[in-house]
């Protein structure tokens, strides 16, 4: 007789192909948000899996601060031409020149002004819902997310307004002005998205592997040493064999120490890991709430 019962990755991987398909269904024009990174690279062939051969139904949105790692954007350029997907870049730098993001005196990061870059190119657009890679095993405020996460006419999140989601059934109605951000890999972990990597065959950016890379020790973390941020004096630096767990920006990636150099490795190092993959996050660290309030804000 047949077998049908789903192991663990087919289990995960069928929930989210089905949210997928319900944001097909219930919006008229939806985006996945697409960096190149791990995550969003599973929700990629995720979205294979569940419209083709027909084409995407949906594009791919980027919102590139210009700190990225030159890695990054160019598997990002790469994979989305292998797919013939659309791809629509927006950069933190044109917001800055247009007005629409404005930095701090003094701020170097990015990352708090890919809010109102991503928020203008939803409205530049009319994206009704954005598709995202996270998940709930990442940071604290992420494990408040639902599979839908409603955000209103400011593109603010509220985590004690959030509709019910029984028997996986999602509401979607949205208002005039309003959108949803939804979560496929939300149950996913680390792991699981690493063994997916492994069972379906997927390229990553080099950047996850072992690689000699110069790096400076600050906050209890190495960063990569680079023209943005230049060392400080005093400041340690080494010439190290790294990698990335998560990928952020080149200013607030840290690296760890580590010679896995192929997938296998990499699940063998994350089985023995204590320490969250976002602990190497340094816009992570400055303060308790740091992703909940830039969530509450608008940011993914």
């Amino acid at each position: 007789m047949p077998n049908y019962h789903l192991d663990h990755l087919q289990h995960l991987e069928t929930e989210a192909i089905h949210v997928m398909r319900e944001v097909a269904g219930e919006f008229e024009r939806p985006a996945l948000l697409f960096s190149g990174g791990k995550d969003s690279i599973c929700l990629l062939r995720l979205a294979e899996k569940a419209f083709r051969p027909a084409e995407l139904p949906l594009p791919l949105l980027n919102v590139d601060t210009g700190h990225h790692f030159p890695e990054l954007n160019e598997f990002r350029d790469r994979r989305a031409a292998q797919l013939g997907a659309k791809l629509i870049i927006r950069k933190v730098e044109d917001a800055i020149a247009t007005g629409i993001a404005t930095p701090a005196p003094g701020e170097v990061s990015r990352n708090r002004l890919q809010i109102p870059t991503l928020l203008a190119a939803i409205e530049e657009f009319r994206f009704d819902c954005c598709i995202g890679g996270a998940r709930r095993d990442e940071e604290k405020a992420r494990a408040k997310e639902r599979f839908f996460s409603f955000r209103d006419s400011f593109g603010q999140w509220d985590p004690k307004n959030q509709r019910p989601e029984i028997w996986n059934l999602f509401n979607g109605r949205l208002n005039p002005g309003e959108n949803m951000r939804v979560f496929p890999l939300s149950n996913w972990t680390e792991m699981d998205v690493w063994e997916y990597i492994r069972r379906e065959k997927l390229d990553v950016p080099s950047i996850y592997f072992s690689h000699r890379r110069t790096c400076v020790r600050r906050g209890g973390q190495w960063l990569p040493v680079n023209g943005i941020v230049p060392p400080k004096p005093n400041e340690t630096v080494r010439e190290l064999v790294v990698r990335v767990r998560t990928i952020g920006d080149i200013i607030s990636t840290g690296m760890i120490e580590s010679p896995a150099d192929d997938v296998d490795d990499i699940i063998a190092e994350i089985a023995a890991a204590r320490v969250t993959e976002r602990g190497a996050r340094a816009d992570d660290r400055t303060s308790e709430a740091a992703m909940e309030d830039r969530k509450k804000a608008g940011y993914f």
